[in-house]
């Protein structure tokens, strides 16, 4: 069996773009297990299955309304999956 794969990736906010470095973790299979945000001033967005970054600066009311921009439907998606 493979082991998880550690790469470093830069991720803009997904509010205004800002670029942050991120570590994130691969599985073998290509999917998401964690990731980290290394870059000062920048915090990760919580996604299943994508490595996202806000600001710090960034309220939760723009981040969601972000996230509504860049992925319609997710909020009923993930309200379907629990």
């Amino acid at each position: 069996m493979a082991d998880n794969s550690n790469v470093m990736e830069q991720h803009g906010c997904i509010v205004c773009g800002k670029v942050y470095q991120l570590q994130v973790e691969y599985a073998p299979d290509g999917g998401l297990v964690d990731c980290k945000v290394t870059s000062p001033g920048g915090r990760r967005v919580r996604d299943a299955h994508w490595p996202l970054v806000a600001c710090d600066k960034h309220s939760q009311v723009e981040i969601d309304a972000a996230l509504a921009r860049h992925y319609p439907g997710k909020a009923i998606e993930d309200l379907e999956d629990d």
